[in-house]
């Protein structure tokens, strides 16, 4: 092969390469959320504009990351839950692991996930595909966001600030999640909007 066939190759492969890459995310906050249709451990089909008027809090999960691990472990993920859907909030995990990788679950398994850990989110999203998580940039897990009654993005970040795998810092933690929510149902603004999310890879 000549110098020129190699050029040729290398040009085709770049361009391969970039007309392949995962459109940016278009979650940003103070923007409205990206609207989504998935399906859910029950197999009911799920849209964002569904829930429009109630907060939406997304919660990126996989069972086998030991950051999630400290959450449901502790029985702190749920206990969140539990506070916050008892006052109309929506609670929705979303499990975008791919077929064959870590974390992956649907139809009975997720519903089975669901009971064994104790969960309190109003559902369990599998969007298998992928499709949710790059709209809105999720990358580790947990990942959190939470949407307004008008379907504004108002919090995108980690769960606390203390990004460990430590069951202890719970207690000492600065829940975000929380934070928001609590500001925003007051009428107040956000003051923590953003924040680094920490964790395990999401497994796309």
């Amino acid at each position: 092969m000549n110098q020129k066939s190699v050029l040729t190759v290398t040009l085709l492969a770049f361009l391969a390469a970039a007309f392949t890459l995962p459109a940016p995310a278009k979650a940003k906050v103070g923007a409205m959320a990206p609207d989504f249709a998935v399906t859910d451990m029950h197999g009911k089909s799920h849209k964002l504009s569904d829930f429009s008027g109630k907060f939406v809090v997304l919660e990126w999960l996989n069972y086998g990351c030991p950051f999630v691990g400290k959450q449901y472990g502790s029985g702190n993920m749920q206990s969140l839950q539990k506070q916050w859907t008892a006052k109309n909030v929506v609670w929705l995990s979303v499990i975008s692991s791919a077929p064959g990788e870590q974390g992956h679950s649907a139809g009975a398994k997720a519903v089975a996930d669901y009971k064994a850990k104790g969960s309190n989110a109003t559902t369990v999203l599998l969007d298998e595909n992928g499709a949710v998580g790059k709209a809105y940039g999720a990358a580790t897990t947990p990942h959190m966001f939470v949407i307004d009654p008008k379907g504004k993005l108002i919090y995108n970040g980690a769960i606390d600030d203390k990004p460990t795998t430590d069951q202890a810092d719970i207690k000492t933690a600065k829940n975000y999640v929380s934070a928001a929510l609590t500001e925003a149902l007051a009428g107040k603004a956000v003051s923590t909007s953003t924040s680094q999310p920490y964790g395990c890879n999401v497994k796309y």
